[in-house]
């Protein structure tokens, strides 16, 4: 149900368009205005009203708002009053249309507001300095104000997105890791994957995963290699930027012969690296390095860069 406060006295131009039905918010009707800037009372605000979920007031300045420029006209701010149980970076977007009542031609006058107003920690009010020409106000034959009394009124849309955000943060000292695994017996390796021993990088655990006999593109005819995060030990919600190089390595040769693949990825609950990272055929030729006494040597290296968590706000 529409609230209707009214008060004795005790505390240019926007588009407007008239009509009948009322505010569907709040409307704040007032007696005796007159005596309001008589009264040295610069701002008269109504009683608190809830709209969208949220807690309001209504502020009328019967001189203007001269702050915001609104000198010699009536101005009319909204005002967000209870901010208590909103999170700390909180943020509130609406689109705000306001009224005045014309008691001659009996509509409700309301600015035809488009614009989406945010509402946050630092802007807790929007409103219109101009609302409407102070002699015009004043004067009875135009309809806003009889036998000194008025109303307004506000309609107050709250704009709620459903697209997700995420909040990323690059560590200002990123984390660079290495670790390296002497795979055995390749030859006898009859499981579609092997995973190494745990190790530590950061403040994670990861593990290497290897397809002997690929997967995939790689099936078959390549070994698959991949770099692949432990999320137990990462928070909810949350994805790291990893820069990696994985490396099979020629054992017989210099870093210029060994095979590597190079990615940039988010990490989370799935690993990256390669379904190709060197062929089976080059890899179990004799001379080419790869495979040494039936051991294969596989390394990585890769770099934290930082951190993407979901925004919840």
């Amino acid at each position: 149900m529409m609230d209707i406060k009214t008060i004795d006295m005790s505390c240019s131009d926007k588009t407007m368009k008239g009509r009948k039905a009322p505010p569907s918010h709040y409307t704040f009707k007032i007696n005796s205005f007159s005596w309001l800037p008589k009264a040295s009372v610069k701002k008269c605000t109504s009683e608190e009203f809830e709209a969208g979920g949220y807690k309001w007031s209504l502020s009328i300045y019967p001189d203007g708002n001269e702050k915001e420029g609104g000198k010699d006209h009536v101005s009319i701010d909204l005002v967000l009053v209870d901010t208590s149980s909103l999170p700390l970076d909180w943020e509130i977007n609406a689109v705000v249309n306001f009224s005045a009542y014309n008691f001659i031609h009996d509509e409700y006058y309301v600015t035809q507001e488009t614009d989406v107003r945010r509402f946050h920690v630092l802007k807790t009010e929007w409103g219109v300095a101009k609302f409407i020409d102070r002699s015009t106000f004043y004067d009875s034959s135009n309809g806003y104000l009889m036998d000194d009394t008025c109303v307004f009124g506000v309609e107050v849309f709250i704009v709620k997105s459903t697209n997700r955000g995420d909040c990323l943060s690059m560590f200002q000292g990123p984390v660079r890791c290495s670790y390296t695994w002497k795979f055995s017996n390749f030859s006898k390796s009859t499981l579609d994957k092997y995973e190494s021993a745990t190790f530590v990088g950061g403040n994670y655990k990861w593990k290497l995963r290897l397809y002997p006999n690929g997967m995939g593109e790689g099936k078959g005819n390549s070994v698959s290699l991949f770099l692949v995060l432990d999320v137990s030990t990462l928070p909810a919600n949350t994805k790291l930027v990893v820069e990696y190089i994985l490396r099979a390595k020629n054992q017989n040769s210099d870093d210029s012969h060994h095979l590597q693949s190079k990615g940039c990825r988010k990490f989370s609950d799935s690993g990256w690296g390669s379904r190709q990272l060197v062929a089976l055929a080059k890899l179990q030729d004799p001379n080419s390095g790869f495979l040494v006494d039936d051991t294969c040597v596989f390394e990585t290296e890769f770099t934290i860069l930082g951190e993407i968590k979901a925004r919840t706000d």
